[in-house]
């Protein structure tokens, strides 16, 4: 397999950053998205990770697809072509580790979409979040109207893809869309040093918790319940449990040192 082009992964201290860099805005088309794939896999089965960060560069995180690749297809090419494109972002959303999007700049449509598949999103304080495919007569179609609506509620969700409007930091914050707002420059030292706070948890118990509410969250509370359960007693099962629960009882609480086993 060829070596990736316009995404990279690189590891430091339990942190894997999946960095896009396709200039001149990240325009995310075919190969950008299989490359976010192939790095999201490698994030997920690579035991030096323990929480990623998506980064887009100090300009730009990602302005959306690339429109002139995608208006050259017909109805039957761009269900092909969503398809895959859902699948590359959902297997982002799956890694079974914190992910956190550091956000600069630009994250609009297919952008934000990938943002929205992280964990969490630190966003700079000049940076424009927003769907704006109604503008090109299009809707989202790698989960944003789906993502979103989970995320900030149908109402606020529909107002954004119903406009298409650009959404500034301070009411990004406020409705949910982020998770916090820091000046421009600190946006991937700020998304490090909580990847690092999550990479220093339980690597198996971090991602049980993860599992137990983004899958609950998709059927009813009886179901969401039974996994929770299941997941939990499993736990019992890891050298992590025995050491969190010996170093509480002999240390108090938050000393424990994990092994990941």
């Amino acid at each position: 397999m060829a070596e990736p082009e316009f995404v990279t992964l690189q590891v430091e201290g339990g942190v894997g950053t999946i960095r896009l860099d396709r200039p001149k805005m990240n325009a995310i088309n075919e190969q950008l998205h299989w490359e976010v794939r192939r790095a999201a896999i490698e994030a997920s089965e690579r035991a030096d990770i323990r929480a990623v960060v998506i980064y887009g560069g100090e300009r730009v995180f990602a302005a959306g697809a690339d429109i002139k690749q995608m208006s050259q297809l017909d109805a039957t090419g761009m269900a092909d072509w969503g398809r895959e494109l859902t699948h590359s972002f959902t297997q982002v959303a799956q890694i079974p580790k914190p992910v956190i999007a550091a956000i600069t700049g630009y994250a609009l449509g297919g952008g934000y979409e990938l943002a929205l598949c992280a964990d969490f999103r630190v966003i700079g304080a000049s940076a424009k979040l927003g769907q704006p495919e109604i503008q090109l007569g299009v809707i989202p179609g790698a989960g944003g109207t789906q993502r979103l609506a989970r995320l900030v509620g149908p109402a606020k969700a529909k107002d954004l893809i119903f406009t298409g409007r650009h959404v500034g930091a301070e009411e990004a914050l406020e409705i949910g869309m982020a998770d916090a707002v820091v000046p421009d420059d600190e946006v991937y030292s700020t998304a490090v040093a909580m990847a690092r706070k999550f990479a220093a948890g339980p690597p198996r118990a971090m991602a049980a918790a993860k599992q137990a509410i983004d899958e609950g969250l998709e059927g009813p509370l009886t179901d969401g319940l039974t996994l929770e359960s299941r997941l939990f007693a499993e736990l019992f099962g890891t050298e992590d449990q025995k050491i969190g629960m010996t170093s509480f009882i002999e240390n108090g609480p938050g000393k424990a040192q994990f092994t990941g086993r």
